[in-house]
């Protein structure tokens, strides 16, 4: 930005940050320029007239300096604070659809996960989990500098992977990644079963594994091996890991740090609200930290739940959550249709329909031919048609109730226990690893988007680096917003189109 200069009209929110932070670092110096003469004119114009032409020189003298010392300085502050504001606001919003994106990733489910936590010299740090996310075993290996234990690490590794058949090794993102995802690699090429690795985002991993909240659900595992519980996951369940962490540690924004913080808290924590509710939890598996963020449930209630839940067992039916302690009437109306539980008497506990909707729900059933088992075993395919056939018109006035609450019933009775996430983009588990030094001008790949930014996108190809796929080259037609586009978590295909070896940067282009 040396020498720089643009249109106050035209320059980008993300330059103004960039800007800012530059002159704020002592680096550049910024100014606001205007075409002074033509205000002081303008002003004269206003001010100056024929009955004060005797007093003209005193009266435009005035007006020079006043233009100087005063209303221009005011102006030149007006115009970079809304410039700053502006900026800001677009950052923080950038920040919170990433974050959400990040959040709602499809969960990878059924699998046994190895959590891998890269790093030199004190080792990399292993766990395993079970298909549910409960710890089965954790160790170090040091197969990376500065020990280079290469065959032991294999060795132990290998003998953890045939003892709980794991399927998947998850691999962080953090320092010494690509040195641990080429070992890996190696590694699974010698294992006669099927093992897929992926690169994941360990982003705040380290935040968690110091709280108070990680101290509390592995008070006997050392603070190191933290981190990859987490990260193995926060592969099976985004969602109910991540909200674990301060959505701030998650790094998906930019210049996160220069924005107004009690601002982006409060988008952040809506966010988390907002993608918590959307997808609904599990009563009888869900922590503490994951029921805190449906509606109507303090941190209070939700640990209460979670207290009653361990003294009487699991919970049969929403209704029986108004025996918790402290959640009164109000808490129940607000929280119960975001509240699911797999195997419950009543299978509308299992879906989106609210408690208050029950008895609406039952009378649609008995008017179409069906019954609560019908939902139970998903025999309700040709419900569609049924509707058609009587009109959702009709059919709502028969019942009583609006066109938009019976369309939403309806949704939600055809497929019971269903998590929006699973319709999402699968994430992309490798066996084998790339170098920059395997990248060439015109190769087409797969990436996954890692972070979405105002210039454009950082896409995972595979490499130590994510490559940049500008916004200019997202699509054929101009793009303003690369959110348009594409979100985090996105998979996309991806051509090369410059490799800088010294940079270690990688250029990519949408447009095939």
């Amino acid at each position: 930005y040396y020498d720089y200069s643009e249109s106050v009209k035209t320059i980008a929110p993300h330059r103004v940050l960039a800007i800012n932070r530059g002159e704020k670092e002592d680096f550049l110096k910024v100014k606001v320029e205007i075409n002074n003469e033509k205000v002081i004119n303008y002003i004269i114009n206003e001010y100056v007239n024929d009955k004060n032409l005797k007093n003209k020189e005193v009266i435009v003298s005035a007006i020079e300096d006043s233009y100087k010392r005063l209303i221009f300085p005011s102006i030149e502050r007006e115009i970079r604070n809304t410039l700053t504001e502006n900026a800001q606001e677009r950052a923080i919003s950038v920040f919170g659809k990433n974050v959400k994106s990040l959040l709602l990733q499809a969960p990878v489910k059924d699998k046994v996960v190895m959590g891998f936590d890269p790093a030199f010299r004190t080792g990399c740090k292993i766990a395993v989990v079970d298909k549910n996310g409960k710890l089965l075993d954790t160790t170090t290996v040091y197969p990376t500098e500065p020990q280079n234990k290469v065959e032991e690490s294999k060795k132990e590794l290998k003998a953890l992977i045939e003892k709980y058949n794991i399927d998947i090794i998850a691999i962080g993102n953090g320092t010494a990644s690509r040195e641990s995802e080429k070992f890996v690699s190696d590694m699974i090429k010698e294992i006669d079963r099927e093992v897929q690795y992926i690169i994941v985002s360990e982003a705040g991993a380290s935040v968690y594994s110091a709280s108070e909240l990680a101290n509390e659900e592995h008070p006997d595992i050392n603070v190191s091996l933290r981190g990859a519980i987490s990260i193995a996951r926060r592969l099976q369940d985004p969602l109910a890991e991540l909200v674990k962490i301060d959505p701030k540690s998650i790094g998906v924004g930019q210049y996160q740090h220069d924005l107004n913080q009690k601002k982006l808290e409060g988008v952040l924590d809506g966010v988390v609200e907002d993608s918590v509710n959307s997808v609904g939890v599990d009563l009888n598996t869900a922590s503490y930290s994951l029921l805190e963020h449906i509606a109507g449930i303090s941190k209070t209630i939700a640990k209460n739940i979670v207290a009653y839940r361990e003294e009487n067992g699991d919970f049969t039916s929403r209704a029986q959550i108004k025996k918790v302690k402290r959640l009164g009437p109000q808490a129940f109306t607000q929280c119960a249709g975001f509240m699911r539980i797999e195997g419950a008497k009543n299978p509308l506990d299992n879906t989106g329909v609210h408690p208050e909707s029950y008895d609406i729900c039952k009378n649609m059933l008995d008017m179409l031919g069906y019954s609560l088992s019908d939902v139970e075993n998903k025999n309700i395919s040709d419900i569609d048609s049924k509707v058609e056939a009587i009109g959702i018109k009709e059919l709502s006035s028969k019942l009583q109730v609006g066109e938009v609450t019976l369309k939403d019933i309806i949704a939600e009775i055809k497929k019971p226990g269903r998590d929006p996430r699973e319709e999402g983009i699968k994430p992309i588990l490798r066996t084998d690893v790339l170098k920059i030094e395997d990248i060439t001008e015109g190769m087409i790949l797969k990436g996954t988007v890692r972070n979405v930014v105002d210039f454009g996108a950082f896409v995972d190809i595979g490499i130590k680096n994510d490559g940049l796929v500008h916004k200019s080259e997202m699509s054929k037609g101009f793009v303003k917003d690369p959110m348009t586009i594409v979100t985090v978590g996105d998979i996309v295909d991806v051509k090369v189109i410059g490799v800088d070896m010294n940079k270690k940067r990688v250029a990519l282009s949408m447009k095939m």
